[in-house]
């Protein structure tokens, strides 16, 4: 067994979509990124290959590579979870949280495991997600950014 953690953080933005867990949720503000910005998906992603050793999201996806431009979360993570298979890693539990202030999370909760469990084909109770606030401190409780934790356990 592996255990790894990721982290998360994009800047709050008028005019763009907010991608959550590879759910688009209605809202009027989003996510500032080279990606979609889903700082979800982004926190696993970095947990999973922290667990394998095997570096990190901005590694293997460079802001500064335009074919990631806009990409789809979701197909980086289908991506992250071929390199932990051909590794010989399977999926044990994921683990995370979404900070922020709104939109309020609980809603979407289940539809982002579902999202989540399908694309890195492990049962729904493999995927935990939580949310919290800041109680207004620091860049989250302003409103400024959306941060996401996530620890990942793997097996070989």
């Amino acid at each position: 067994m592996k255990v790894g953690l990721g982290y998360d953080v994009h800047r709050i933005v008028a005019d763009r979509e907010l991608w959550l867990g590879g759910i688009k949720l209605d809202v009027d503000f989003g996510l500032l990124g080279h990606s979609d910005a889903d700082v979800l998906i982004h926190a696993i992603c970095d947990a999973l290959l922290g667990a394998a050793c095997l570096r990190d999201i901005g590694y293997h996806f460079p802001d500064t590579n335009p074919r990631y431009k806009g990409i789809d979360s979701k197909r980086l993570l289908a991506e992250v979870v071929e390199m932990l298979k051909k590794e010989g890693y399977t999926i044990g539990n994921i683990d995370a949280t979404v900070c922020c202030e709104r939109p309020k999370i609980n809603p979407h909760i289940l539809a982002m495991q579902e999202c989540l469990a399908a694309i890195m084909n492990v049962p729904l109770n493999c995927v935990s997600i939580k949310a919290t606030t800041t109680e207004r401190l620091g860049f989250t409780g302003r409103e400024e950014g959306i941060s996401a934790y996530a620890i990942a356990l793997i097996n070989n």
